[in-house]
């Protein structure tokens, strides 16, 4: 890494920080798909509408976890961040915010999120919320990031604890189904999370973080994508065989899981085709990823809903 790749301005003020500037600490983008799935877990516990209030109590409670998490995220990893081209400005830095600032700010979110769901959820809702952050901070940012190209499957577990949270907060206990739904994100995180690495791997390999790609090369990582995807699909179809869910969530899971499997076999063809990895086939299996997760865990609600009496 030359000194010419990272923004002169990197780690010098630029200017007063504004209310976008400590939003964007929280990774807005990332935390949607987290908030969709512990919002349609509530549907799915409660087989119907989980009420307003309680809705809007996990929805803020569940941002403001999952936002600490990530403003800590980019605290901890300030000096790579300052290094990567798509980090390199980011608030904390580019010194728009501090250091102390920023933890002051993550602090205070995640002490309003666990008071939150404690006394208006349930406290298994506040714990559940509490270990998604520790697991994604400590296990995850701190301990296996830099350690490990098995980081993303043992530390993606955090992205696991919002369906958790969302049926504690109306159920106050996790059940058989719940914890599928765990099962499901933590075997789909991998398929997500190495065709974004296989894209970007260059990026990770200049900064000293070993992704498979980077320590394993291309070809170990498509394969690794291909039997995480399978994992995915087979997990998606459990909950169908214990009577949790019905013939629409069967159809759905079917149907989204076939497409997963579709677009990581042309992503494992054309790698072991001797090729290299081209966004052409990188971005559509991740893009689609994403997708596939949220319709699935509608299908999953819609189905409760709708055959609640049935089951």
């Amino acid at each position: 890494m030359t000194t010419e790749s990272i923004p002169a301005n990197a780690g010098a003020p630029r200017a007063r920080a504004t209310w976008r500037d400590y939003l964007s600490l929280t990774k807005p983008k990332v935390i949607s798909l987290l908030l969709w799935t512990t919002v349609t877990a509530m549907f799915m516990a409660e087989r119907g509408w989980p009420g307003g209030w309680l809705l809007l109590v996990v929805s803020v409670a569940g941002y403001a976890s999952a936002g600490s998490a990530g403003v800590f995220n980019m605290i901890i990893d300030r000096d790579i961040d300052i290094k990567m081209a798509r980090t390199a400005q980011r608030p904390t830095t580019s010194g728009l915010i501090s250091t102390r600032s920023a933890a002051i700010f993550g602090g205070t979110l995640q002490v309003l999120s666990f008071v939150m769901l404690w006394v208006w959820a349930t406290p298994l809702a506040a714990w559940m919320s509490l270990a998604g952050f520790l697991t994604y901070v400590v296990v995850y940012t701190q301990l296996l990031k830099r350690n490990t190209w098995h980081n993303i499957v043992l530390g993606g577990a955090a992205g696991c604890f919002p369906p958790l949270v969302g049926w504690a907060a109306v159920t106050g206990e996790l059940n058989l189904f719940a914890w599928f739904l765990f099962a499901i994100i933590f075997f789909w995180t991998p398929v997500h999370f190495w065709a974004l690495a296989l894209m970007i791997k260059e990026e990770y390999r200049e900064v000293g973080i070993p992704m498979l790609p980077v320590v394993h090369g291309d070809k170990l990582t498509v394969a690794q994508i291909g039997l995480y995807a399978i994992y995915t699909v087979v997990l998606s179809l459990m909950p169908v065989f214990f009577r949790e869910v019905g013939v629409i969530y069967f159809v759905a899971a079917a149907g989204l899981g076939a497409w997963l499997l579709v677009l990581s076999w042309r992503l494992y063809r054309h790698v072991m085709g001797g090729h290299k990895v081209e966004r052409r086939v990188a971005v559509p299996l991740y893009l689609y990823s994403m997708l596939y997760l949220a319709l699935l865990f509608v299908a999953g609600a819609a189905d409760r809903m709708v055959f609640a009496h049935l089951l």
